[in-house]
């Protein structure tokens, strides 16, 4: 599969999926102006994954902030994650958050809530 290596800008994140490497992680600011177009080639990639995923896969969530727009497509990306485990396979959602931001914690508790996918919580502070 083919690597995604997005650089992020003060309204994109960062994006990296790549399943040679198990390196799969959205992080920074998402409030992309057209949230569907950021993210469709992202959700594309998830579902070719999804076809043949590794035994497990651990993806990172490092957002400092998104938005309205973007919370739908996070859950939709947590959704097809969440198929993959109902397949068998394991999946391990990392939610990192700064230790100041509370609301980011609670968003993860909320998704977390939503699919049946483990979360781990993993707070910084730099």
């Amino acid at each position: 599969m083919e690597v995604i290596n997005i650089k992020g800008t003060d309204d994109t994140p960062n994006v990296i999926l790549d399943k040679a490497s198990g390196h799969f992680e959205i992080s920074g600011r998402s409030l992309p102006e057209d949230v569907n177009q950021f993210y469709e080639q992202i959700l594309d990639w998830i579902d070719e994954y999804a076809k043949d995923p590794l035994d497990r896969t651990e993806f990172n969530f490092k957002l400092e902030y998104f938005n309205t727009a973007s919370s739908k497509v996070i859950l939709d990306i947590l959704l097809k994650f969440e198929e993959i485990v109902e397949k068998g396979k394991e999946v391990v959602i990392k939610w990192h958050y700064h230790e100041d931001e509370e609301d980011m914690l609670e968003a993860g508790e909320e998704y977390s809530d939503i699919v049946e996918i483990p979360f781990e919580y993993v707070v910084y502070n730099d």
